[in-house]
């Protein structure tokens, strides 16, 4: 039995799928976190959080490194761990320095810092000819605006150390761009408390699917093990609403996502102890790189990705943060594609109605989670504000795509929001 650190995590899938794998690998972990009470709020009502089931939960401030590191060092003498970990981004930089003090396995600070910073991954990127967008990087609003004319409206704008699609937006013209700085600059701390860094990257808007390949990195190896598909919706935010694996691809796209997601990740030097989600835009040029994303693929892709291969993406997380080779071994479970959509409110209010009993009775259907009446609505501005979702499977082919769709379209019918 090995002992985990597992510092902080997301609350959604990832937060019960990596308890769980722990568990079923007959592990065990202990849990660090700066504020327990967020993880008490987001159990559902009736349970303990899953990652409440920890051999310990400590309480320590996690945000600060100066004195995390000697609290893990601490921890690492009277308990004895075997390997650091965290499912939420915004601590992959602090677990990656923790392993490095620790000499516990783990890809190295400097890969993961630079994965974590989205001008930090462009400028390596950048570096080593691995191709994307056109950018630039600045503070001050006479910069901005300068680069924004170099390059080109329509523009992407993004804060460089945000997730799930905050405040990242399209921008046609000099007004938009000033607005949109404007609503990052009101947001200067992050979910978890973190000051934000005031920079701003602008890029040049790419054209094209938007796919993910999934990968697990370990022994100097890097191992794909799928491309996913993604669907965007909410402009001029970029909400994905929905993915499908694998993705519907010919041979040679699959070939270039997978080449070129290999390369970024040889350029960050993410090739021990990953499993990473890298986002690649299939443009008319060719593939480019959006995001390198160096922990498991968020939105349920890693069940996605299970129900097609069999193949455990948090199983194999927990292997590579042990330093050991994970079980990437496929098995014919039957299943073609696996597809998931995201029911995307469109306006603010609360939620009146929201009927999902023929749905979980329908063909194909392998998950339904929907949100309950009487819940406050947002419109939706990123990946945060979901009313629920749907997953189907198809053993024929790669049609679960289509059939979320089919189920989603009924559910939005009797959708009620006032």
């Amino acid at each position: 039995m090995a002992h985990l650190l597992m510092v902080e995590s997301w609350v959604g899938s990832m937060s019960r799928l990596l308890p769980r794998a722990i568990g079923e690998g007959g592990h065990t972990f202990t849990f660090l976190t700066r504020d327990l009470h967020h993880y008490l709020r987001s159990a559902p009502e009736g349970t303990a959080h899953p990652l409440l089931g920890a051999r310990n939960v400590i309480t320590a401030e996690t945000n600060d490194l100066d004195t995390l590191l000697p609290e893990a060092e601490r921890l690492h003498a009277a308990l004895r761990f075997d390997g650091v970990l965290t499912s939420c981004d915004y601590y992959l930089p602090a677990v990656a320095r923790i392993a490095d003090r620790l000499a516990l396995p783990g890809p190295g600070p400097e890969a993961v810092g630079n994965a974590c910073r989205k001008d930090a991954t462009r400028r390596v990127l950048a570096e080593a000819a691995v191709p994307g967008p056109r950018f630039a990087l600045h503070e001050e609003w006479d910069d901005l605006a300068r680069s924004a004319r170099e390059i080109g409206y329509p523009l992407v704008v993004k804060p460089v150390d945000l997730c799930a699609g905050m405040y990242v937006r399209r921008v046609d013209d000099e007004r938009q761009l000033a607005d949109a700085v404007r609503a990052m600059d009101g947001f200067p701390v992050n979910a978890r408390g973190q000051r934000r860094s005031p920079a701003v990257l602008l890029e040049e808007l790419m054209d094209g699917p938007e796919v993910s390949v999934e990968t697990v990195s370990h022994a100097g190896m890097v191992h794909v093990v799928g491309v996913t598909d993604k669907s965007v919706g909410g402009a001029p935010a970029f909400i994905e609403t929905g993915h499908m694996f694998p993705a519907d691809l010919t041979p040679a796209d699959t070939e270039a996502a997978e080449q070129t997601a290999l390369s970024a990740l040889k350029a960050l030097g993410l090739t021990e102890g990953v499993v990473a989600h890298t986002e690649i835009k299939l443009t008319a040029a060719g593939p480019r790189v959006v995001e390198v994303n160096p922990r498991p693929a968020g939105n349920r892709i890693t069940e996605l990705v299970r129900h097609v291969t069999g193949v455990d993406l948090a199983a194999a997380f927990v292997d590579v943060a042990l330093g050991r080779e994970p079980d990437l071994r496929r098995t014919d479970t039957g299943v073609r594609s696996a597809a998931i959509g995201f029911l995307v409110p469109e306006r603010a209010g609360t939620l009146e109605a929201l009927d999902g009993n023929g749905v979980r009775e329908a063909d194909g259907v392998l998950e339904v989670e929907l949100a309950e009446p009487g819940r406050t609505v947002k419109a939706a501005g990123s990946n945060n504000e979901y009313l629920g979702h749907v997953m189907t499977a198809d053993t024929g082919g790669p049609g679960a795509r289509a059939r979320v769709e089919e189920l989603l379209s009924g559910l939005r019918a009797g959708l009620v929001v006032r």
